[in-house]
């Protein structure tokens, strides 16, 4: 009998090969700012990849710079006053921003002269002055540019587009509702960093319309396929002027299609903590009441059911999978994600705000203004 063992150490050799050339280098990335609360999510999740690796973190507030090195053990080296000062001593292929919304136009500005891809926490602008400048830039340059939900990444969500828009299970749809928000950023415990400027009208462009109603706007804009509205109608309030000065803490925004009516409720005023929606159609409904979970009842359907939604992997896993992809050029990022849809996401909520300081619907133009 012929021996074995030099037939299985070649196929492992083979197999290590193979296993070599599908590796890919870590993305480098780097990160501007600490200010946004989100970073505390983001930073030990690229810490603990394989698909990235970050380079430096760019922040000058020595207060951010010690609690961040002291909660994720971060070396002092990582740290920067700038992103030339970072560039001129490390290579980086993208930027992931935890600035305050206002200064998202600076950071993409920047990386665009360096040729640097973006990710950046939502929403894309405070106005649409600022969204045509990145969108302008982002053009002239050639660097991609997009825009992180958290919402993008529940399994019951992309389960509901597909249900939706991709299987026509509940015919056209016809209302959206779209329920997002908590007790109000103090009172969930905010840092007092993210609190300063989430809390100024120019810094973050409103209150809980802003911070919210970008989830809502996004997601509807996904699901019909980057319709633009005829009308938008809002109403805000400042229920805790004592808390919130400044912004409006609670806002109900009626945006309107040719066929479909969306509602949307941000607002820093729920008793606990929500993302769920809405979605009805000619002959039936989904509702994603949480994360994970469907509520269907199609036509000839006598009951409704609930499912449990497939969990996402690949590119569609999470934000760092889908953002390693996006610098990798595997991917052109669309839907929720993509620069196009997030300037629209902007104009609804510029129009929103129109709409609740005039106390009239603004009717939006056909074409995108430029």
């Amino acid at each position: 009998m012929r021996n074995p063992i030099p037939f299985l150490l070649c196929l492992l050799l083979i197999s290590t090969s193979a296993f070599a050339q599908d590796a890919k280098p870590p993305v480098r990335v780097a990160m501007i700012g600490l200010a946004h609360d989100h970073a505390l999510g983001f930073l030990p999740r690229i810490l603990s990849q394989s698909n990235l690796q970050l380079a430096g973190i760019v922040e000058t507030n020595q207060d951010l710079i010690a609690r961040y090195s002291q909660k994720f053990h971060l070396d002092a080296s990582l740290f920067y006053p700038s992103l030339d000062a970072l560039l001129a001593h490390t290579n980086i292929q993208a930027v992931a921003t935890f600035t305050s919304t206002y200064d998202h136009q600076a950071v993409v500005e920047a990386c665009a002269a360096h040729g640097l891809d973006v990710m950046m926490e939502k929403p894309l602008a405070t106005n649409m002055k600022q969204a045509r400048a990145i969108a302008a830039a982002a053009k002239k340059s050639g660097i991609q540019v997009i825009v992180n939900y958290e919402t993008s990444w529940y399994p019951g969500n992309q389960a509901a587009y597909t249900l939706v828009h991709d299987e026509h299970q509940i015919g056209d749809i016809r209302k959206i509702v779209v329920h997002d928000g908590h007790r109000g950023p103090k009172e969930i415990g905010c840092s007092t960093n993210f609190l300063a400027w989430l809390t100024d009208p120019i810094l973050n462009g409103g209150g809980a319309l802003n911070d919210f109603g970008c989830y809502g706007a996004d997601l509807a804009t996904w699901l019909l396929d980057g319709q633009r509205p005829t009308s938008v109608f809002a109403v805000t309030e400042h229920i805790k002027p004592d808390v919130y000065p400044k912004v409006e803490d609670e806002a109900t925004i009626v945006v309107t299609y040719p066929k479909t009516q969306v509602i949307l409720q941000p607002s820093w005023n729920w008793p606990f903590d929500r993302k769920d929606m809405e979605i009805y159609g000619q002959s039936g409904y989904v509702l994603i009441p949480q994360a994970d979970v469907l509520r269907v009842r199609a036509a000839q359907q006598p009951d409704e059911k609930q499912v449990t939604p497939p969990t996402l992997t690949g590119v569609n896993a999470g934000p760092m999978a889908y953002f390693a992809a996006v610098i990798r050029h595997e991917i052109k990022p669309t839907g929720l994600a993509s620069l196009d849809e997030n300037v629209l996401v902007v104009e609804i909520l510029d129009a929103a705000h129109q709409s609740a300081r005039t106390g009239r619907s603004v009717t939006l133009p056909s074409e995108s203004p430029q």
